[in-house]
């Protein structure tokens, strides 16, 4: 079993920056790569950015790229969501998940497990 604790969420103007964490905890999972996905009212939860646990590489969707970097922390056991210049667009709820065998990060269904989600809100 994997425990998931995001945070770091809040409320933000347009512009500004928030990182949030991604804690991990209840067993060694150096080997799982890890995602940040997002989820807006009304819309589907979308994949934003994804890490190798030890091999780090990462993956960023287009709308990201540039303003978003996606970090680990492996002796905390942690993975970290550096975000810049936040747009009213970017307001969602933001989960990280993670699991063996994550060969599409994009995909949802490749994840065995989940955190609470964290709140991002961006004001303008």
């Amino acid at each position: 079993q994997v425990q998931l604790v995001e945070s770091g969420g809040g409320l933000v103007q347009a512009g500004g920056s928030l990182r949030l964490s991604c804690a991990a905890s209840g067993r060694s999972f150096s080997t799982y790569g890890v995602g940040w996905f997002r989820q807006a009212p009304g819309k589907e939860r979308e994949f934003v950015a994804g890490v190798t646990w030890t091999g780090g590489n990462t993956y960023c969707e287009d709308s990201v790229k540039g303003r978003f970097t996606i970090s680990r922390d492996n002796a905390k056991n942690t993975v970290y969501l550096q975000m810049n210049d936040l747009k009213s667009e970017d307001t969602a709820v933001y989960y990280c998940a993670t699991g063996p065998r994550i060969y599409y990060y994009p995909s949802r269904a490749q994840y065995s497990y989940w955190g609470q989600g964290t709140q991002v809100t961006v004001s303008s």
